[in-house]
C-alpha cells in the first residue's frame, strides 16, 4: 500500500487572511465557498492544495515542517515581490555566486524557502 499527501494544512489566527496571501503566492484563484470568518480557507493549485484552519494559539517557535518555492523567474525578483505581499525575511543565505536560498516568514510567521528558479539552477551547474 501507498499514501499520498493530500493536503498540507497550517493552523492560522485568520484562515481567510492568510490563504489570500497564499493564492497571490501560487497565483490560485480563491475558491467560491470561501469567506472571511470560515474557519478554513484552501489554496489549490495542480501542484498542490494548502488549507489554512482557524486558530488563535500563538505560535510558539519554529515550524517543524516549511515549504520551499521554487519560482519560475529570477529568485531575487521573487522576493522582492513576496515582500510586497507582506511577507519578511527571516534569514538571507544568498551567495555571491548566485546559488543559496532566501527563509522567509508570511503575514502569520509560517516559515518558507525561495530557491533558485530552474534556469538559475542551470546557469550554476
Amino acid at each position: 500500500m501507498t499514501s499520498v499527501v493530500r493536503t498540507v494544512t497550517f493552523d492560522a489566527r485568520d484562515p481567510y487572511e492568510l490563504a489570500g496571501f497564499w493564492l497571490q503566492v501560487l497565483r490560485a484563484d480563491r475558491p467560491a465557498d470561501d469567506a472571511p470568518g470560515d474557519p478554513y480557507a484552501a489554496v489549490t493549485t495542480a501542484e498542490v492544495k494548502l488549507l489554512f484552519e482557524q486558530n488563535d494559539d500563538v505560535k510558539a517557535g519554529k515550524n517543524r515542517l516549511h515549504l520551499d518555492l521554487v519560482p519560475d523567474g529570477p529568485r531575487d525578483a521573487e522576493v522582492e515581490w513576496l515582500l510586497t505581499l507582506g511577507a519578511s525575511i527571516y534569514a538571507d543565505h544568498r551567495e555571491v555566486d548566485g546559488t543559496g536560498w532566501v527563509v522567509m516568514h508570511d503575514p502569520e510567521g509560517n516559515e518558507f524557502c525561495v530557491l533558485r528558479s530552474a534556469a538559475e539552477r542551470a546557469a550554476t551547474s
